[in-house]
């Protein structure tokens, strides 16, 4: 008679499966546009449902020189400019059984509460970043010459249009080169923008963006300074310091596909946003926070758990935001 085996087939009630009690989150981008907005009501005259900023106009420049005999006439000041921001009602909220509670293997709720906390910095980081992609100053490359072409306002005097990047030529054509950095800088400080860290503008690039500007060679370009002045930048693949800006990498940076068709027919086109001081106007009623909401059921067995904040956002000095729409051979379509 063969010998019977007691093992996991005949003992299966008693082999279980194992789990790992300790949960991870999705992985996460820094948030980063918020601190672009460095301009806040300093004297709110009341509480409203928007805030209007005034900004004075400059007397024009007088070089005549005076009479000796005559009284000069006097000159009227400019009427000064406004920006408004309106405020809004944000926030999410999502109810938590008290039978998930209960029922889990894991501490739920504090998983909850930090997905909601996630989710209010997440949610606020686009809102801030959706009214920076509206920026009236837009730099691009031409998908056929790869010559840059910049506009300002709603009807810019020197644009590429968005459909021609990458599309009606190469993509390589198109992507962020040190051109557009030199020519960023210089519209900056011909706009009297003041730089926004130390003598330094800041500009939040999306990491396949600048994968072209870092493969760059020769004169001219980003790589060769840092092969003899700062080649730790080349190891960490980290932009760094360059041509008058302080570049921050981040995969937050909008991109979207654009160009007639769909899918792999398209380019994708990415934002970098250059920037100065006040480039950005922030109101706040409310600052965000996380809410724990009263139950309220007959058996007490939902908690509200959520965020809520009252704040707006406006370009504040439209000359002080330069967007750069490019596109990328790390990734050229979808």
């Amino acid at each position: 008679m063969a010998n019977a085996f007691t093992g996991t087939t005949a003992m299966a009630n008693l082999v279980q499966t194992a789990y790992d009690r300790a949960l991870e989150f999705a992985l996460r981008a820094q948030p980063m546009f918020r601190m672009i907005a460095d301009k806040r009501p300093v004297q709110q005259s009341m509480p409203g449902s928007s805030v209007v900023f005034s900004l004075y106009q400059d007397l024009a420049q007088s070089i005549t020189p005076l009479n000796e005999l005559v009284d000069p006439d006097a000159v009227a000041a400019g009427n000064p400019t406004t920006v408004s921001v309106t405020l809004n009602e944000y926030g999410n909220a999502i109810l938590v059984s008290n039978k998930l509670d209960l029922f889990s293997f894991t501490d739920v709720t504090a998983g909850l509460v930090n997905q909601v906390a996630w989710n209010l910095i997440d949610s606020v980081d686009l809102l801030v970043q959706n009214v920076l992609a509206a920026g009236t100053q837009t730099l691009r490359r031409d998908g056929t010459t790869g010559a840059i072409g910049y506009g300002f306002g709603s009807t810019p005097t020197n644009p590429v249009a968005l459909t021609s990047i990458g599309t009606s030529g190469s993509a390589a054509n198109s992507t962020l080169s040190s051109d557009m950095a030199r020519f960023a800088v210089t519209q900056l400080r011909t706009n009297k923008v003041h730089p926004n860290k130390g003598s330094y503008y800041t500009a939040y690039v999306h990491p396949q963006a600048s994968f072209d500007l870092k493969k760059e060679t020769g004169a001219g370009s980003w790589r060769q300074p840092h092969e003899y002045s700062a080649p730790g930048n080349i190891w960490a693949s980290e932009l760094g310091e360059y041509e008058g800006a302080c570049y921050i990498e981040t995969p937050r940076a909008q991109n979207v596909q654009a160009g007639a068709g769909a899918g792999g027919s398209q380019v994708r086109v990415f934002n970098t946003y250059f920037t100065g001081q006040q480039a950005l106007a922030e109101a706040v009623a409310e600052e965000f926070h996380t809410v724990r909401g009263p139950v309220v059921d007959k058996l007490t067995r939902f908690q509200p758990l959520g965020w809520y904040g009252v704040a707006g956002w406006s370009l504040y000095r439209p000359e002080s935001l330069i967007v750069a729409q490019t596109s990328s051979t790390a990734r050229p379509t979808t």
